[in-house]
């Protein structure tokens, strides 16, 4: 279980997270369908999550949405610690009606993201999908993993995105898990994170 907070001057965040939970926890970032999102990846991924953002939505979403990947990024990191006993690697494809997305994820202590996901809108109601990016840099940069997302079929803008989160939250969750056989091992042959 971890704690981090995050202060700017654009936005203040706090995010707990409990690895071991059951997909628990209040997420109000000021973005309805991110917070509609992030539901996805505690749901999935049994995470219990508690996350309050306030941010400058006033001028629009873009500081709220990428400091609150970063946050939750670094309390995933933070949560995850020396790392012994993961099975670092996990890999999900999830289907949302004509939508499928293949996620692919190594906690690798190497941050990046892959992306290849061709929106066919620019918007999801008032949300602007190109914030989508900005969540999963934060995340995946501060949480220290490599991601790859890709949207093997999709039509609908909506389905796409979410089907990637659910996708995203159950290999995170695989690569989180402990594995039996390997408790007290770090799972690289550098010895090293």
């Amino acid at each position: 279980m971890a704690t981090v907070e995050r202060n700017t001057a654009e936005t203040q965040v706090t995010c707990t997270v409990n690895l071991d939970g059951t997909g628990q926890g209040v997420v109000d970032t000021g973005v309805p369908f991110l917070d509609h999102m992030i539901d996805q990846i505690k749901r999935h991924g049994l995470f219990d999550l508690d996350i309050k953002c306030n941010g400058d939505t006033f001028i629009d979403d873009h500081h709220s949405v990428e400091d609150t990947g970063i946050t939750v990024g670094q309390a995933f990191a933070k949560a995850l610690g020396d790392k012994k006993g993961i099975r670092r690697y996990g890999h999900f494809y999830a289907p949302l009606d004509e939508a499928l997305t293949r996620a692919v994820v190594d906690l690798s202590g190497r941050p990046g993201l892959h992306m290849d996901i061709p929106f066919t809108r620019s918007h999801v109601g008032t949300f602007d999908v190109d914030l989508f990016s900005e969540f999963f840099y934060g995340f995946v940069n501060h949480a220290w993993m490599t991601v790859h997302l890709d949207n093997l079929k999709g039509k609908n803008s909506h389905h796409q995105i979410e089907c990637t989160f659910k996708a995203f939250a159950r290999a995170l969750r695989m690569a989180c898990e402990y594995d039996e056989r390997a408790l007290n091992t770090l799972p690289s042959t550098k010895e090293a994170f």
